[in-house]
């Protein structure tokens, strides 16, 4: 039986906002991939730690 495997050539990125990194999707962001916005959860932290700009 046939395993469903993913090509790792083929695999969607994203860039992070937080460090311009690119990237790749995972397996465990499988259900999650389109609210993943960070490569990780030092840039997730950093993000939400800014400060916020006043006009």
């Amino acid at each position: 039986m046939p395993r469903d495997t993913r090509n790792p050539n083929n695999l969607p990125t994203k860039t992070c906002p937080v460090c311009g990194r690119d990237f790749v999707w995972r397996k465990k962001w499988e259900r999650d991939w389109d609210r993943v916005k960070y490569c990780s959860k030092a840039c997730s932290k950093s993000a939400k730690q800014a400060p916020i700009a006043k006009s």
